[in-house]
């Protein structure tokens, strides 16, 4: 049984950062991690993506520049360091992993956490 737990969430102003973390439980023999976010209304959106096998990353074109995706391989851990936030990231944000094929594409992850708020003010 594999378990991704976010955390790291939280309300901040315009301009700030926030770090979430993803540690998973047991072995969810991935090669890719990924966080996606989800707005009220909207569809799940990818925002990052990691390459376990080669250190690749993805990230969507509104983040770029400004959101990092990374991991400890010691601790279980993936990371999204978040910078310089916009009110338009707010959202809860997943981690995702369980991936065959390393995508922005939620159908293609097995497993998934429970979700992460994150609200930016104007």
């Amino acid at each position: 049984q594999v378990q991704l737990v976010e955390s790291g969430g939280g309300s901040v102003q315009a301009g700030g950062s926030l770090r979430l973390s993803c540690t998973a439980s047991g072995n969810a023999g991935s090669t890719c991690m990924a966080w996606f976010r989800q707005a009220p209304g909207k569809e799940r959106e990818g925002v990052a993506v990691l390459s376990t096998v080669n250190g690749g990353t993805y990230y969507t074109n509104s983040v770029r520049g400004r959101f990092t995706i990374s991991q400890d391989n010691a601790k279980n851990t993936a990371y999204l360091q978040m910078n310089s936030l916009r009110p338009e990231d707010t959202a809860m944000y997943y981690c995702a992993a369980g991936a065959a094929v390393c995508a922005p594409v939620a159908a293609v992850y097995r497993y998934w956490g429970q979700g992460t708020q994150v609200t930016v003010s104007s």
